[in-house]
C-alpha cells in the first residue's frame, strides 16, 4: 500500500481555533486527516513500545507558528515518516499502528460507530448481507461473511476481501485488496459510489491449494462460481472444445471436475487489470497485464500494431518500487476537492533478462499498487512453501470474550448459470499473438519452483517513492 501526505487543510477545532491537518492518502486516496500532535503522540507510543532504535526520525516541535514554507517541510518529513512505518515488517503490522488509523479513518469520515448491515458480493454477483458495527476491521468483516456462508474457519484464509469497481462495459477493476488498517463500512461508503462494491475472493496463487478448499462443500462452491465468473469475462481462455466440455460438466454437476479442467486452462487463477502503458520491449507501449502462476503476464501492442506476449517470473525479480507522482500547489489543496488526488502510479522491476543482466521494467497504472500486493503475496507463499509452512490458518477469535461466534442464519452459495457461448473475439486475440523473443523472455531458461529463491532475491519490495511536482 502507497502512503504519502500530497496536501494539507487549515482547518478549524470545535472552540474555533485554526490548525493545519495533514491528509493521509493510501494508493491516492483520502484516508484520515490528522494533526500533527496525533501523529506525535502515535510517535511517542511506538519509541515506547519497540525502543529508539527501531523508531524513524520524527520532525520536531516549532515554538513558533510555522511559515508555509515550514509546513511544507513537515508534510514531506511526516510523510517520509509514515512511509518509513508502513515499510517496517514490524511496525508497519503492528496492531499500535493500523488502531490509529482505523481510528482516525473513522473520525475524519465522522460516521459514529453503530450496527449496520453491509453488502458483500461473491464473484458471481450474489450478495451476502452481514450485520457489522462500523468500526469492524477487515478481519472481523471477514469473520462476518463466513459465517453468514457457514465456510468452515480453517478456510477462511484462503479468502480476502477486495475492493471493485464495476465499469459501464460490464466489466470490473480490481482496486486493492482490504487491509488490517480499514474499516471496510467506513472504505466504501467515503467513496459515495455505486460502482464499488466488496467481492470475497480466493487470495492465492498455488493452484495445489485448491484442494484443501474443495474438500468443503461451500468453499467448493465459492471456488466453482469465482471459475465461471473468471470465464465468463474472458481472464481463462478457453477454445469451442474447451467450452463443451465444461458446459457438459456443468449440466451435470460435476463442480469438482469442472474446477481440474479449468485448471489446465491458460491463465486460470490470474487476475487481470485494466489496459495501460508499459515502457517494455518499447517506451509507450500499450499493455493488458495479468497476475498468476508467480508472474506478471504481458500483451503489448507495439507502435506497429503488432501483439506479442511475455511473462516476468517474480522468482527473477530482484526487486520492485511503486512512485506516485501527485500535482500540488505548494503542498495545499482544496479541502472540498481533497478526496481523491489525480495521483499517477507506477510499478517498476529490476527483472534478471539473462545471465549478468539486470533491466528495469515499468508500468504506468492506477492499480500500480494491486499488482504490487499481488507480487508479495507470491513471494509471501513462495516463502513460506520453502520453509515448509501452509498458508492455511486459524481465524483469530476476537469477539464475545475471545470466542467467535457464528451466525444462526447462514446463506447458501446459489449456484451461476450454464456458460454463455465462447466470445469468438477472444479466440482471434490468441491467433493475433506472438510470443516475445528470446531476449525478452520466453528463451530464458528459469525454474518455477521456490527453490529458486535466495535471500537476497526480494529485497526493498516495498520500497514506494512518493515524488511531488519539483521531481516531474
Amino acid at each position: 500500500m502507497h502512503f504519502s501526505i500530497p496536501e494539507t487543510e487549515v482547518r478549524s477545532d470545535e472552540n474555533g481555533s485554526t490548525y493545519v491537518a495533514y491528509n493521509i492518502h493510501v494508493n491516492g486516496v483520502l484516508h484520515c486527516r490528522v494533526r500533527y500532535s496525533q501523529l506525535l503522540g502515535l510517535h511517542e507510543q511506538i519509541k515506547k513500545e519497540y525502543g529508539n532504535n527501531v523508531v524513524p526520525a520524527f520532525p520536531p516541535k516549532k515554538i513558533f507558528t510555522l511559515t508555509p514554507a515550514e509546513v511544507d517541510q513537515r508534510r514531506e518529513q511526516l510523510e517520509k515518516y509514515m512511509q518509513a512505518v508502513r515499510q517496517d515488517p514490524i511496525l508497519g503490522s503492528s496492531e499500535m499502528f493500523n488502531s490509529f488509523l482505523r481510528k482516525a479513518q473513522q473520525e475524519t469520515q465522522q460516521i459514529p460507530t453503530e450496527e449496520v448491515q453491509l453488502e458483500i458480493y461473491l464473484s458471481n454477483g450474489q450478495k451476502v448481507k452481514v450485520n457489522i458495527l462500523t468500526s469492524d476491521q477487515t478481519e472481523d468483516v471477514l469473520e462476518a461473511v463466513a459465517s453468514k456462508l457457514d465456510l468452515p474457519d480453517e478456510l477462511v484464509g484462503y479468502f480476502s476481501l477486495f475492493l471493485v469497481q464495476e465499469r459501464g462495459d460490464g466489466g470490473c477493476t480490481y482496486v486493492r485488496k482490504l487491509q488490517e488498517f480499514e474499516l471496510p463500512y467506513v472504505s466504501i461508503t467515503s467513496l459515495h459510489s455505486p460502482d464499488y462494491r466488496i467481492v470475497l475472493r480466493k487470495s492465492y496463487w498455488d493452484t495445489a491449494y485448491d484442494s484443501d478448499v474443495m474438500d468443503d462443500s461451500v468453499g467448493l462452491n465459492l471456488l466453482y462460481a469465482q471459475t465461471v465468473s473468471d470465464i465468463e469475462r474472458g481472464w481463462i481462455l478457453v477454445n469451442k472444445e474447451q467450452h463443451r466440455q465444461l458446459k457438459s460438466l456443468q449440466e451435470k454437476g460435476s463442480k469438482k471436475e469442472f474446477i481440474r479442467l479449468a485448471q489446465t486452462l491458460k491463465y486460470y487463477g490470474y487476475i487481470k487489470f485494466d489496459p495501460c502503458i508499459t515502457d517494455f520491449p518499447e517506451k509507450g507501449c500499450h499493455v493488458i497485464v495479468g497476475a498468476g502462476n508467480n508472474e506478471l503476464n504481458f500483451h503489448v501492442k507495439l507502435p506497429s500494431d503488432q501483439m506479442k506476449e511475455g511473462s516476468f517470473k517474480v522468482t527473477r525479480m530482484r526487486c520492485w518500487r511503486v512512485t506516485s507522482s501527485v500535482p500540488v500547489a505548494n503542498g495545499t489543496a482544496n479541502p472540498s476537492s481533497s478526496s481523491k488526488c489525480d495521483v499517477k502510479l507506477e510499478l517498476a522491476f529490476e527483472y534478471l533478462m539473462s545471465k549478468d543482466r539486470l533491466q528495469w521494467v515499468t508500468i504506468t497504472s492506477p492499480q500500480a499498487i494491486m499488482m504490487s500486493i499481488c507480487l508479495q503475496s507470491m513471494v509471501d507463499e513462495l516463502m513460506v512453501k520453502k520453509s515448509g509452512g501452509n498458508i492455511k490458518k486459524q481465524m483469530q477469535k476476537k469477539r464475545l470474550n475471545g470466542t467467535f461466534q457464528r451466525s444462526d442464519s447462514q446463506q447458501a452459495v446459489k449456484s451461476p448459470p450454464l456458460l454463455d457461448s465462447p466470445d469468438p473475439s477472444r479466440e482471434q486475440v490468441v491467433k493475433l499473438s506472438t510470443k516475445l523473443s528470446s531476449v525478452s523472455l520466453r528463451g530464458l531458461s528459469s525454474s518455477n519452483s521456490a527453490s529458486d529463491i535466495s535471500g537476497n532475491d526480494f529485497h526493498g519490495n516495498y520500497a514506494f517513492e512518493g515524488i511531488g511536482d519539483d521531481d516531474l
